[in-house]
């Protein structure tokens, strides 16, 4: 996989200067975030655990930069075993630029709705994105990054045309320009593009501009990625 990625990338340029604070400031706010959060992880375990049998924390296959797959951890949303063939589908569907929601007036048109797999939980936890949160970890140990294009599934990267496969040039983060800007309103085509700017035009500011807008984008209803 990483093979193929980095044979239809074409590399940013990042300074070294800026790699450095950018992960200096990835290991410090996700400290300074965990104590406060760490409550709601609690309730949010407890209540995963009460509401339907299986693991808390699910380990999921993921692309990160260059096309280096690891493991991204998420709270449970959905019932163990579910088949993910409806995921599949949708994600195909997504690509070629047609909507997954076609409920008329839809604020998400482009994100799956009804979508049986869920539990009641994983419902609640999904649309305050508090499912993402276990993926701090995944940023202290330096798979991941606060500020980035959100990582793939590797099914959804064996369809991505040699545009799409430059998202995979840096590393993957928890928000970013499209998880601010877009989300489940643009379509595929236009969430590579952001992906892209990104790419080209980050800085130390625009993640933290990125980082603080967050929450308000969350708490504004714009949830669940």
């Amino acid at each position: 996989m990483a093979a193929q990625v980095g044979s239809s990338q074409t590399a940013f340029v990042v300074g070294v200067r800026y790699q450095r604070v950018k992960r200096v400031l990835d290991v410090v706010v996700t400290l300074l975030l965990l104590a406060p959060l760490s409550v709601i992880m609690l309730i949010a375990a407890a209540a995963i655990r009460l509401d339907s049998k299986g693991p808390i924390i699910f380990r999921q296959k993921r692309i990160g930069k260059d096309g280096v797959e690891f493991d991204l951890l998420k709270f449970r949303s959905m019932y163990v075993d579910s088949d993910d063939t409806l995921h599949r589908q949708a994600i195909e569907r997504y690509l070629q630029g047609r909507k997954l929601n076609e409920v008329s007036g839809a604020k998400s048109p482009y994100k799956l709705g009804d979508d049986p797999r869920i539990t009641r939980v994983g419902r609640i936890i999904r649309g305050t994105s508090i499912d993402e949160l276990p993926q701090l970890w995944n940023v202290l140990i330096g798979q991941m990054s606060l500020v980035g294009p959100r990582p793939p599934l590797p099914y959804e990267v064996e369809m991505y045309s040699p545009r799409a496969r430059l998202r995979l040039a840096g590393k993957p983060g928890l928000t970013g320009i499209w998880q601010v800007y877009g989300r489940d309103r643009v379509t595929f085509d236009e969430m590579v593009e952001m992906d892209i700017t990104y790419l080209q035009q980050q800085s130390l500011w625009l993640d933290i501009k990125l980082i603080l807008l967050t929450p308000l984008v969350i708490f504004g209803g714009h949830g669940g990625v």
